[in-house]
């Protein structure tokens, strides 16, 4: 489309240019009409001055020299010699420009040297052709600069796609290594609790029952979150993890003591629960904890002074976090500040049907709204 467009535009140019020419042949009646064919070619040659920009030049120097060589005024030519000085400024190599500005300007001069023209006339004329190549020239670079940009600008959003891939293929090899101690967790228990029914299977009926009843109920949530890991598995081919970890990781009733080291850090923070507090499913509660520890840990990098408040809200099948700042006094940073926390949030709450809303307060500030769903 852009091609034909500048086909359309050339031809158009060279329309006007033609007809300016035969407008000044028609003033000329003594004219040969090989030097009016000559003139017409001249102007015609611009059609193609984008497309073949040299093979425009030739035929330009060819024929102003034929009409010249008849002792012709090179006046019937119009405009189109300044056009042809700026087209080869403007679409060839710097070098390859120059060049072709100094036969132009000698043959120019050769031109009119026989025809006893003044030396004032000469002179503006190459003056004139060397305004011309200095426009185009300008265009050129100008182009160049542009192209230099855009290349700029696709290099860094390249760039920054592949780091966030990587953000996000890291931030899933986490939690699927934070779910699988969980799971390991989980069969620790059931272990420990296999044992102790086997003990006392024989003699003490009740408390093999709720030996059993607690390993059905371990093992119905370690099979939801093997569930969950498998789903970030399916997206990650990176099997690597030791595995260490057997302690039981973080969860809402942590939340306190971040919020008290938060405090101590400099950032006062007010806490309210709204609804009965209930416990999670484990990987649940991690990732609860997970958005409020990124969250704050966001307010102490990017509102230091700030005050932060962080509300739970225990909803049917989940819970509903918001972690609020007043920026202290500072405006509304912008999105993004926060390096990769807002990938790694909702990565991790997309793996159990949340969403995450992050964004500047108009007032100042920054607010961060997530939902972790229990249920599936």
């Amino acid at each position: 489309m852009v091609i034909v467009r500048q086909w359309a535009a050339d031809i158009a140019l060279a329309a006007a240019a033609t007809a300016l020419s035969v407008a000044l042949i028609v003033g000329m009646p003594e004219l040969p009409d090989a030097v009016a064919a000559l003139a017409l070619v001249h102007t015609a040659s611009l059609a193609v001055r984008r497309r073949w920009p040299v093979v425009a030049l030739a035929v330009s120097l060819a024929t102003a020299i034929g009409v010249a060589a008849t002792d012709n005024p090179l006046v019937i030519l119009g405009l189109a010699p300044l056009v042809v000085a700026y087209t080869v400024a403007a679409e060839l190599p710097r070098r390859h420009g120059v060049v072709a500005l100094a036969l132009v300007e000698a043959a120019l001069v050769a031109s009119l040297l026989p025809q006893d023209v003044d030396a004032s006339t000469i002179v503006g004329d190459a003056v004139a052709l060397a305004a011309a190549w200095l426009f185009g020239d300008t265009a050129r670079r100008r182009r160049e600069v542009l192209a230099l940009h855009r290349d700029r600008a696709e290099q860094l959003e390249r760039t920054q796609a592949e780091v966030a891939r990587r953000a996000v293929a890291e931030e899933r090899l986490r939690i699927a290594r934070e779910l699988h101690d969980i799971v390991a967790h989980s069969m620790s228990v059931i272990a420990v609790q296999a044992a102790s029914g086997r003990l006392v299977v024989d003699h003490d009926a009740a408390r093999a029952r709720q030996a059993l009843v607690a390993i059905e109920d371990t093992s119905r949530s370690a099979l939801d979150e093997m569930r969950r890991l498998l789903g970030v598995l399916r997206h990650d081919n990176d099997s690597d993890g030791d595995g260490s970890g057997r302690e039981p990781a973080p969860g809402l009733d942590e939340v306190d003591r971040l919020v008290a080291q938060t405090a101590e850090a400099g950032v006062p923070v007010a806490m309210r629960v709204d609804g009965a507090r209930r416990p999670l499913s484990s990987g649940a509660e991690l990732t609860a904890f997970r958005v409020v520890q990124e969250a704050l840990t966001n307010v102490r990098k990017h509102a230091p002074g700030a005050r932060a408040s962080v509300v739970l809200a225990y909803e049917d099948g989940g819970v509903r976090i918001e972690v609020t700042d007043d920026g202290g006094g500072r405006p509304s940073r912008p999105m993004g500040t926060d390096g990769h926390g807002l990938v790694g949030m909702r990565e991790r709450v997309a793996v159990y049907g949340g969403e995450v809303e992050a964004a500047p307060l108009p007032t100042g500030g920054f607010r961060v709204v997530a939902t972790v769903r229990d249920r599936p």
